[in-house]
């Protein structure tokens, strides 16, 4: 198992920032990729945030009202090792 992290992207227009509006997913719970974990807001828009891989979410960094910085981790996945690549 691999914990992978999952950082607050550029959601566009140059923001450094957006606030996590609400938690979609908890510590637990099975993802996807592309699946919706959280809303978020910026100066200019609320936006969803898909998640760009599967796995098992490990931890949630921050709680709902919190202002993070771009590139900040704002989730933790447990991933299986070598996911995607299965033996003959």
């Amino acid at each position: 198992m691999t914990i992978r992290e999952f950082k607050m992207p550029d959601v566009g227009e140059g923001l450094t920032e957006a606030e996590i509006l609400k938690w979609y997913v908890q510590p637990g719970d099975t993802v996807t990729d592309g699946q919706v974990v959280c809303e978020v807001e910026t100066a200019k828009a609320a936006v969803e945030l898909p998640i760009p891989f599967d796995g098992v979410v490990h931890a949630l960094l921050f709680e709902e009202g919190t202002t993070v910085d771009v590139g900040q981790v704002i989730i933790s996945v447990q991933t299986e090792a070598g996911a995607g690549a299965e033996a003959p």
